[in-house]
């Protein structure tokens, strides 16, 4: 198994900057695979527009030693992905992430740059869309992309940002409630719940648990969740 993956679950905590918590977190993975051009994805950056998410991504990544190109700005971007030293896909909404990789022939390119070992990051969406499908996004689905595939990087679907955080006041479903309707129907796929603050790193056939002490939730069809901290061996979800 070739993969290396980083699969972030939220770019910001409230009270940090940007990026901040992660970032020592991109920084190793980088240096580990001697990374130093990055080619970004901006596709989720709906509100803020891509040349903005650009620059605020390079702001950070620059204070790392890591170069970024913004996919949206290559003459082609079809050789742009195959000449990429890594792939980074920032987060922001899913579906319109899905809709673009899909519309610009770019799913399937990057997906195949990845297994053969190119390192990949995400963040968010970045993150779910490393999974076999959209479906466990967060995201309202303000566009509709060609197919809900996705790049089947992992065998298992991403929660990003999950948290079992109940609000008295709110009279809807929790995110326990939601994931639980998509096992309901898609019985034989595990559903990770990814919390704030930690990610899924992916390397030399090794899957981990990184960053901070919060666990992650393991759901699966017709069966309670299970809580796996930072040293629990998950290659099972391979």
């Amino acid at each position: 198994m070739n993969k290396r993956l980083l699969l972030i679950s939220n770019s910001t905590n409230a009270g940090e900057p940007y990026l901040g918590w992660c970032g020592e977190m991109i920084k190793d993975f980088a240096e580990k695979h001697n990374v130093t051009d990055v080619l970004f994805v901006p596709y989720a950056g709906v509100s803020m527009g891509y040349d903005a998410y650009e620059q605020r991504v390079a702001a950070v990544f620059d204070t790392l030693g890591l170069k970024i190109h913004s996919l949206h700005r290559a003459d082609n971007p079809v050789e742009a992905v195959k000449q990429a030293q890594c792939v980074a896909v920032g987060g922001g909404n899913t579906f319109h992430l899905v809709y673009e990789l899909w519309r610009l022939g770019e799913m399937k390119l990057i997906r195949e740059r990845a297994e053969e070992g190119m390192p990949y990051m995400g963040w968010s969406a970045g993150s779910n869309v490393a999974c076999p499908s959209l479906k466990t996004t967060n995201d309202m689905p303000i566009i509709e992309p060609e197919r809900f595939d996705c790049m089947n990087l992992v065998k298992f679907q991403i929660n990003p940002h999950y948290t079992d955080f109940f609000d008295p006041k709110h009279g809807g479903e929790t995110r326990q409630d939601r994931i639980n309707e998509f096992l309901k129907v898609n019985q034989d796929i595990n559903v990770v719940g990814l919390r704030e603050a930690t990610a899924l790193s992916l390397e030399e056939g090794k899957l981990r648990l990184i960053g901070r002490n919060n666990p992650l939730v393991l759901f699966k069809y017709n069966q309670e969740p299970k809580h796996y901290g930072l040293d629990s061996d998950l290659n099972f979800l391979l």
